[in-house]
């Protein structure tokens, strides 16, 4: 039994003829249900989600679906009671007439095969973000590893096989249900093929050989875990119940596993670095007319294919990938062939990141205000000082990561002096972002300065942006 049902509870309206709903009631939650718990925590990127969600809902579907195949009876010929009839069927005589069964055999199911996800965009974009949310939202076994530690089999380093190992891990060592599990491997990109000796005899254990053996993997192939091997040491713990689960017939002393992947759903992810300068330069191969980038110089070019975009919009190569570029990039294409989903991710802008400051569950400055909460100080953002975190973000680069950074740089001082301290009250306004004058402080009895401080500087920008005051300026 495939347990997908989604973790949080959402109010879903009763199936009906005015509800939109089926009339049954399904196990997994819908994409839309998915993309929506996305939402609470992920900040854009409305199209991986889509992506993602469409990709999970189809996987269980497809394995429900082949596990209901699998148990079909099977054809009536061969469960008639007796061999006469076999042959009456089988060598009909002249004289005798046929029998056919009362109920013809419905057509059977066709076997559905797995869509492997490949999700790439820059750094900090939420590629991560986007699995673990799934994981927590997903009642299935889920793994995350990072493909920079794997190695060819008998090379220092762990083999491809330890994403499997911590599947089977998240699934309390029950190796029927991590055969239904989903495995995120991050930082994909680092597998890409580099480049060989002079004379292209240099053996790539960390790359080609990689991808050679996850490819095996993606496909569908039996794993054995051997799980007093793992990394970390960990095995199933001996005397429960969960520890012998789906055990094969061993020895009691044998913690040895057989995990089959054919329907384990594989999402890959990786920053691919120069990834976008591979298809600017396809791109321009192309490109003629008066606007066409020169061939040999649209690796800086934002506006490389014109005519590809709207009227005042940018060109995103992210959302031009191909397969071949993979290819080119170093991939295999025997790995690129088992990844016929790819998803990119746009760059967070400063609307994206100011969300992600203020905004989602989790929030940095809800994060930041907690963590001033437990010294006994109260500490608060203006509106300005926030659009100019996000505007230092987004000029140095890093994505949501990049928030984190200028965050602690900026609270430094404020984390050091008021804790233990008579601050009861700690402003930081758009001046201290800009680093023009240190955090304000006001003590215990200050609060009614602090507040009027707060208000009058968030008062001001509401006025300066209001399309009231905008019309007024533009009439004088």
């Amino acid at each position: 039994m495939v347990r997908t049902q989604a973790a949080f509870q959402k109010e879903v309206p009763e199936p009906g003829p005015n509800s939109g709903l089926p009339d049954w009631n399904p196990s997994l939650a819908s994409p839309r249900q998915l993309v929506d718990y996305l939402h609470e925590y992920v900040v854009g990127q409305p199209r991986a989600k889509k992506i993602l969600s469409v990709a999970v809902y189809n996987h269980y579907n497809r394995i429900r679906a082949n596990l209901g195949y699998s148990l079909e009876h099977e054809p009536w010929m061969e469960t008639t009671p007796n061999n006469v009839a076999n042959d009456s069927i089988l060598l009909p005589h002249p004289t005798r007439r046929r029998t056919y069964p009362t109920t013809l055999p419905r057509p059977p199911t066709p076997l559905f095969e797995k869509s492997n996800v490949l999700v790439i965009g820059p750094t900090g974009s939420g590629k991560t973000l986007l699995a673990r949310t799934l994981a927590r939202v997903l009642d299935v076994p889920f793994s995350v590893s990072d493909a920079t530690s794997f190695t060819q089999a008998g090379y220092v380093g762990d083999d491809v096989e330890m994403c499997v190992h911590r599947l089977l891990q998240s699934a309390n060592w029950d190796p029927h249900r991590a055969a239904t599990g989903i495995i995120y491997i991050d930082e994909v990109d680092k597998l890409a093929r580099r480049g060989a000796g002079g004379d292209g005899m240099q053996r790539d254990i960390g790359g080609e050989g990689v991808q050679q053996s996850l490819l095996r993997m993606m496909e569908g192939s039996v794993v054995t875990i051997n799980a007093n091997n793992g990394a970390d040491g960990t095995g199933p713990p001996s005397n429960s119940e969960g520890g012998r689960r789906g055990r094969n017939n061993m020895t009691p002393n044998q913690e040895t596993f057989q995990v089959d992947t054919s329907n384990i759903l594989f999402i890959l992810s990786g920053a691919f670095v120069g990834l976008d300068h591979v298809v600017k330069r396809r791109i321009a191969k192309g490109s003629i007319g008066f606007g066409a980038a020169p061939i040999n110089g649209p690796a800086d070019n934002d506006n490389f294919v014109p005519f590809f975009t709207k009227n005042g919009e940018k060109a995103d190569p992210w959302s031009l990938v191909e397969p071949t570029d993979l290819v080119t990039y170093g991939f295999i294409p025997e790995f690129v062939s088992r990844l016929p989903v790819i998803s990119s991710l746009k760059a967070l802008t400063i609307p994206d990141l100011l969300r992600i400051l203020t905004e989602v569950k989790g929030s940095l400055v809800s994060q930041y205000t907690a963590l001033f909460g437990y010294s006994g100080v109260d500490i608060r953002f203006t509106t300005p000082a926030l659009r100019e975190i996000a505007k230092l973000a987004k000029e140095r680069g890093g994505g949501a990561r990049g928030l984190r950074g200028i965050m602690e740089g900026l609270l430094l001082d404020a984390m050091y002096e008021a804790p233990g301290s008579g601050i009861r009250y700690v402003l930081i306004n758009e001046k201290v972002v800009k680093g023009e004058i240190p955090a304000l402080y006001w003590s215990r009895g200050d609060g009614s300065a602090f507040w009027n401080e707060f208000y009058a500087e968030d008062n001001m920008d509401h006025e300066k942006s209001s399309p009231s005051n905008e019309g007024h300026s533009s009439g004088i």
